[in-house]
């Protein structure tokens, strides 16, 4: 009797079974629809496993193993898939990042089992006392178990990725899915590698990969009835360390694998080789399943707390944490989920939230959770009627509040709210965030990893860390409040300016329509009113166009620019249109600097009309040019009424800040953004009455000699 078809046939039946429960236990999406795919091309790849265990005759074999490789040709595409984007709240971000890639690993295998299909195999064996058959490779099927490997790797480290970046329910949840996949390929990996290695495939590999499918046909069993792993959502860190055990990891086994092979050689004893990878491989997974466990992490601390005579929780190590964790962060929601993935690690809570109230205190708003995403809660609609209730519960409490046994009415509709699909993900505990007196938001806190109350110890923890996160909160809050006050304020300071100019424009309109009807047969008068209404609208397009330039990205196109003429340009343009006298001081010797000449007209020009005001009809200004360490220099300098040492500190550059009565304080923030947006330098010295200079450094490119 063929066992090993038998079993290959068993384990097609199973995965089977798996794929279905996947599909009823998931919500409908695509995450779960790819997963799905990915176990049945397995499920597929092992039937068609035990239909090549049956064959009779070599022709039969080789006909049904062709079809095998095929069917596995699919199936480095669809995992790879599902690795960018399993648990991904930004998943079809990473699917389009991946795009490229994705469509190699579909049709660089296919393109190999088919198209040079002749080139697949070169030869089949049948070793002496030998109860399997090797496949002898040729260039093909070389390439293809490459391009398996590869993909196998990549899988792995994607799959790496998103576990090191899940933390509390998520990870509680999607464990054993990580650890299953891991799993798969991992042997997938040691399959591949000793094909390449022997440029050919043992059929007895078959069983090892059969027998590890089985294997994580269990974890992901475990996963999908542990609550709904397809559904989680994992936002990746954009401070993460791009770093990866996986090649760490893959690295590893490659010397250990040549270790197995030497003493396979030397000692006669280890005959069955596959099936010793097999156990050891068996044995890395149930490790790995063990000690990703939250209980024996937990347990692990209970015995050195008690044994060793330490304290339960590293007060110093939390802090320091939190600490570094928030010092640099400027966003709300990245506060938020910090302090989730705190509290979930620190207490071992798997499910963590933070709902922050509005201003008036009527209405709860998503912060962040280690249970769903802000799109789940959306799609939940918790908290219907804006979590009054809840606001008004804990707008008296200081301490966290134990909602087991309470028979308030806001306490059961919140149970009712928060009656998810797992006990792990239900709501026990809710904690005030409380600063300066006023109610910032609530965290709501599951059980803990072994569904015991929080000790008295624990208590004081969780609120010293909402009073701190509340504080953290609220000066974010209010520095987003004098943020809008700023912006609200500039916003007033130009509406006042336009105002001004407007009003005298209109002024000055008025009347000339008050004598049109008197004078509108006098020639002159005629020629003054169109002038007159010319430059009216000339100076609104301007102030239009100023204001413009406060948001409108600069787009730069680098060309090989001489400074000299774009400065001798603008001080002629300048020259007819001021009364000063321009003194210009080029040097002829400066090499092109690559700039858009456009653009660094507009800097110049802006500079020379700034420096003819300060400088008045009867003064003097000066543009030079020199070549300074690998910088070129432009000056442009004036003998007016200068600047402050605190205006030029605190003021300048800056949008709406000016010294001139008319001005709107724009020129000068345009003129450094350009300066900066070349990887240049916009440098003033000025001292009160005595002038000023302003120095616009560009950087010269590096040629190669």
């Amino acid at each position: 009797m063929n066992y090993n078809g038998i079993l290959a046939y068993a384990v097609a039946m199973i995965t089977l079974a798996v794929v279905a429960v996947a599909l009823y236990r998931g919500r409908k999406s695509l995450v779960q629809a790819i997963f799905a795919a990915g176990l049945f091309l397995f499920a597929l790849e092992a039937a068609f496993t035990g239909y090549v265990y049956f064959s009779e005759t070599l022709e039969d074999f080789l006909f049904r193993q062709k079809i095998r490789f095929i069917v596995s040709s699919l199936a480095p595409s669809v995992w790879l898939l599902f690795s960018v984007s399993f648990a991904r709240t930004n998943y079809l971000e990473q699917i389009s990042k991946w795009k490229w890639v994705l469509a190699l690993a579909l049709l660089a295998p296919l393109v190999l089992t088919t198209v040079f299909a002749d080139a697949f195999v070169a030869l089949v064996l049948s070793p002496h006392h030998a109860s399997t058959l090797f496949i002898r490779l040729g260039w093909s099927g070389y390439a293809w178990h490459i391009v398996w490997m590869l993909a196998s790797i990549a899988i792995l480290m994607n799959l790496e990725r998103t576990f090191r970046h899940s933390t509390g329910h998520a990870r509680w949840q999607t464990k054993f899915i990580f650890v299953g996949a891991a799993g798969i390929f991992g042997i997938r990996l040691f399959t591949q590698s000793q094909a390449i290695l022997f440029s050919g495939v043992d059929t007895g590999l078959f069983v090892v990969n059969l027998g590890v499918l089985f294997i994580a046909d269990l974890f992901i069993l475990r996963a999908l009835f542990r609550g709904r792993p397809m559904s989680v959502g994992i936002q990746l860190s954009h401070q993460f360390l791009y770093t990866s055990f996986t090649i760490l990891i893959v690295g590893a086994y490659f010397i250990a694998l040549g270790v197995i092979a030497w003493i396979s050689i030397r000692f006669e004893w280890l005959r069955n080789i596959n099936l010793i990878i097999f156990l050891i491989f068996l044995t890395i997974i149930g490790l790995a399943a063990v000690l990703l466990s939250d209980r024996l992490r937990m347990q692990r601390k209970r015995f050195i707390s008690r044994h060793l005579k330490r304290p339960y929780y590293d007060y110093q190590k939390i802090w320091e944490n939190f600490t570094e964790r928030t010092t640099s962060v400027t966003t709300t929601g990245d506060l938020c989920r910090i302090i989730v993935t705190m509290v979930s690690e620190t207490m071992e809570i798997l499910s963590v939230s933070i709902w922050l109230t509005d201003d008036k205190l009527e209405r709860l708003a998503f912060g962040a959770s280690t249970v769903f995403t802000a799109k789940q809660v959306e799609e939940l609609n918790l908290f219907k009627d804006g979590g009054i209730d809840l606001i008004r519960a804990m707008a008296d409490q200081n301490n966290p509040v134990d909602l087991k046994g309470r028979e308030d009415d806001w306490a059961a509709d919140l149970i009712n709210t928060y009656d998810l699909e797992t006990r792990e993900s239900r709501i026990r505990y809710c904690v005030p965030l409380v600063a300066a007196g006023q109610l910032i938001g609530v965290m709501t806190l599951g059980d803990k990893v072994f569904y015991e109350p929080l000790t008295f110890e624990e208590t004081e923890l969780i609120k010293t860390i909402s009073d701190q996160a509340a504080a953290s909160l609220l000066h974010l809050r209010l520095s987003e409040k004098l943020r809008q006050t700023k912006e609200l304020e500039a916003f007033q300071t130009m509406s006042a300016f336009f105002m001004h100019d407007l009003k005298n424009l209109a002024s000055k309109l008025s009347l000339v329509t008050q004598n049109l009807p008197l004078h509108i047969d006098n020639p002159e008068f005629r020629a003054d009113a169109l002038k007159a209404i010319s430059q009216s609208v000339e100076k609104i397009n301007g102030m239009s166009g100023r204001l413009a330039l406060l948001n409108r990205k600069i787009d730069l196109v680098f060309r090989d620019t001489q400074i000299n003429d774009l400065l001798a340009s603008a001080a002629a343009d300048a020259g007819r249109t001021g009364q000063s006298v321009i003194v210009e001081k080029l040097d002829p010797a400066l090499p092109p600097v690559p700039a858009d000449a456009d653009q660094m007209h507009k800097v110049f020009e802006n500079l020379l009309m700034n420096a003819m005001d300060a400088a008045g009809p009867d003064g003097s200004i000066t543009v030079s040019t020199r070549l300074s360490d690998h910088w070129i220099v432009a000056s442009v300098s004036d003998n007016g009424c200068g600047m402050s040492q605190d205006y030029i500190d605190n003021h300048l550059f800056r949008p709406f800040q000016t010294t001139k009565k008319k001005g709107m304080g724009i020129g000068l923030y345009h003129c450094k953004t350009i300066v900066d947006a070349h990887g240049g330098k916009l440098v003033v010295q000025s001292e009160k009455g005595k002038g000023s200079v302003f120095d616009v450094m560009l950087p010269v490119a590096k040629r190669n000699e």
